[in-house]
């Protein structure tokens, strides 16, 4: 463990007006807190906290944040408390400590929903004080290190955790340097046969061809010379999680991997970058499209640099990055610059962007009204974006994702441009929507009156904000057809329980579930979003519990019928519980049982002897009623796998399958499901009509088959 004046020397590195007594007093104090608590590996504790603290050194932070990280697990893990704290190190110092024992008690990697609400948390903690999430990456990064100690699943979680949330939050805040860190550790954990393998073959290449790196840092030196520019350059293998997943993405093999060597040319001046950048080019063959200028387009979190690939030496391709010294730190530290200190003062790095703005940034088109699993969407979306840079009519530049479409650009400018897109030219020239932009290109949005956006632009888009805006115009278009849906299962459902659905029970409904009035609970239960069930146990729990265990017998689940009647459903209309329906007598046939909309009925008006008034039992019905569901899903391999396994994550189960029509790009099939009632049945449409590669879906009848 590093002993306290260690620490301290560690901080005068790089600001020798640091407050050591006050550094020595948080030291001592974690240390007693801790006193007589031990890791899972047998060392004390607070070798933990010290270890998060030299981490954060390295990074030339301030000393509030050095002594929170000496203290981040007092109050979590010791009889400590914010006001003993606050006491002792100041208010400031409490709400860094506080905000890190929140973070640490999210639970990131629990189910979708729960998930979306926690980075709403880290979101909101965050953009209190950025350096609270600073000392919760260098705590999970020492965690990481030391994660050989856990048991196999708790290092599983953890290190799915990591490679979820924080490896892709490091890279997001510009530390790049901690993503790869977080990303191998957890690589190392979940496929070590996998990392070993691309060790090994490392290992084979450097045998074959020997050490590179020193061969090419030297070629570029001396091209360097020769124009006469100062500047450093080193070279280096990229990590192994880094190469795995370019050979997962591009689907290739180890030898016939490229550019699996990175090199850094560091310099004085931003001119000479553009220098360096001249050198290089002229000396080996640029590859094309791989030329990124992060000097003239920065990103948001303040990174800056020249990135070229090149054919270098013996044919391998390589990647250099070109940038001056303060851009270097900017990269090496992300967002993190805006807090490191050098000679005693804060670093005035121009290039350092400002946590306020970049946290605004990163949180402006999180809409808080959004579901939770687009809110969770459009926050991977945004921590794991590339970007391209695309401009204008006018010239103002517009920053994308890499593989956004037009239609991301018209939503980046403004939410009402999106709506109303009609077309795109791109360089002059008309596209489709889905075309996918590329760095430098100038995009011009056509516009018309009265346009809606389209289902089918959700799966064009990239961007989060195209994304949610998209699904919010959607949902106030299928408002008025969600309310009515809604009022008939809502009908449905009460009546199981013997209550009707009236609007002042739904408005109670409303309230208890946190929703706006009873035309919100209708719509979300008629959207799928709501289930009859939760809208019940919200006014009546107990009459829901009831009814949620009351099993209705098979054999006899409609009221109406005589004790000598038997029955049947149609096979023209297949009614299932929760449809209202009519019973039709046939001699020595019995009643066979329609639904009430069935155009079969019509050749009956002028019987009404044979007419016989049912309904269905309340209660909850086994999943023994079969209907037809008429498919047409894309021609692609392994779509006609998801569209089953989606049907059975439904609970429903395929009882036969046949194919109507077949073509080159899609099938036409018929999908026979056995489902317990009709929101049942639309549990599993709505399903079906969210899939992309499902073009429609519709519930089959057949009125040429017999009764």
């Amino acid at each position: 463990m590093i002993d306290v004046e260690d620490l301290i020397a560690l901080v005068r590195n790089y600001n020798p007006r640091t407050n050591a007594a006050l550094i020595r007093r948080a030291y001592d104090y974690g240390a007693h807190m801790h006193e007589g608590q031990r890791r899972r590996s047998g060392e004390p504790y607070f070798t933990h906290p010290v270890a998060v603290a030299a981490i954060l050194t390295e990074q030339r932070l301030d000393d509030a944040t050095i002594i929170t990280a000496l203290l981040h697990d007092t109050i979590e893990d010791t009889k400590s408390t914010w006001a003993d704290i606050a006491a002792t190190f100041g208010e400031e110092i409490a709400e860094l400590v506080d905000g890190v024992t929140k973070l640490t008690n999210l639970q990131l990697s629990s189910t979708e929903t729960k998930q979306s609400e926690n980075f709403r948390k880290l979101f909101m903690a965050m953009s209190k004080d950025l350096r609270v999430i600073l000392v919760k990456l260098a705590d999970r990064l020492h965690n990481m290190r030391t994660i050989r100690s856990l048991p196999p699943e708790k290092q599983a979680r953890k290190a799915r955790e990591t490679m979820d949330v924080f490896a892709p939050l490091a890279g997001r805040m510009g530390m790049q340097w901690m993503r790869e860190e977080l990303e191998d550790l957890s690589f190392k954990v979940l496929n070590p046969e996998a990392r070993a393998s691309i060790i090994r073959r490392f290992v084979i290449l450097q045998k074959e061809s020997g050490d590179v790196i020193p061969k090419i840092t030297t070629d570029i030196r001396t091209e360097l010379e020769k124009d006469g520019v100062e500047a450093d350059v080193f070279g280096r293998a990229k990590k192994p999680y880094s190469i795995w997943r370019k050979m997962q993405e591009k689907q290739l093999a180890f030898s016939r991997l490229s550019d699996i060597y990175g090199f850094r040319v560091i310099c004085s001046d931003e001119r000479d970058c553009y220098r360096i950048l001249g050198a290089i080019h002229r000396r080996w063959r640029a590859v094309p499209g791989r030329f990124k200028d992060y000097i003239s387009q920065p990103k948001s979190n303040g990174y800056r640099s020249i990135h070229t690939t090149v054919s270098g030496r013996d044919g391998k391709r390589v990647e250099v990055q070109i940038r001056t010294r303060q851009m270097h730190e900017v990269a090496e530290a992300g967002v993190a610059a805006h807090w490191s200190y050098r000679d005693g003062e804060r670093a005035q790095n121009p290039f350092a962007v400002d946590p306020a703005r970049w946290i605004a940034t990163l949180t402006e088109r999180f809409d808080t009204g959004e579901d939770h699993e687009d809110f969770l969407e459009n926050v991977k979306l945004e921590m794991y974006s590339d970007q391209v840079f695309c401009f204008t009519p006018k010239g103002d530049v517009v920053q994308l994702p890499k593989g956004a479409t037009p239609l991301d650009f018209a939503y980046a400018i403004h939410t009402r441009i999106g709506n109303s897109t009609v077309g795109a030219k791109v360089d002059g020239i008309r596209v489709p929507l889905w075309t996918r932009l590329k760095n430098g290109q100038s995009v011009e949005i056509i516009t018309a009156t009265g346009q809606r956006p389209q289902a089918t632009w959700i799966d064009i888009v990239v961007t989060g904000r195209a994304k949610a805006a998209i699904r919010r115009s959607l949902r106030e278009e299928d408002r008025e057809r969600f309310v009515k849906l809604g009022q008939e299962l809502a009908r449905v459902a009460f009546e199981h329980i013997g209550r009707k659905a009236t609007d002042k029970a739904l408005r109670t409904a409303a309230r208890t579930l946190g929703l706006a009035d009873e035309k919100d609970v209708l719509a979300r239960l008629g959207s799928a979003e709501l289930t009859a069930r939760e809208v019940i146990e919200a006014i009546y729990p107990e009459l829901a519990t009831q009814a949620s265990v009351e099993e209705v017998d098979a054999r006899r689940p409609v009221v109406g019928l005589t004790a000598d009647q038997s029955f049947r459903r149609a096979n023209c209309c297949q009614p299932v519980p929760g449809e209202r329906i009519v019973g039709i007598t046939y001699r020595g046939q019995g009643v066979v049982v329609h639904a009430i909309d069935c155009p079969a009925l019509a050749e009956f008006e002028d019987q009404p002897g044979r007419w016989v008034d049912l309904h269905w039992h309340s209660g909850r019905h086994a999943p023994v009623y079969t209907i037809g569901l008429n498919l047409t899903i894309a021609n692609d391999a392994g779509v006609l796998g998801r569209i089953c396994t989606l049907i059975g994550e439904q609970k429903a189960n395929i009882s036969d399958l046949t194919f109507v029509d077949r073509k080159p790009d899609f099938y036409r099939l018929i999908v026979e499901v056995d489902l317990r009632d009709a929101e049942h049945l639309h549990m599993v449409l709505t399903a079906l009509e969210a899939e992309s590669d499902v073009a429609q879906v519709e519930r089959y009848r057949d009125l040429s088959r017999k009764p």
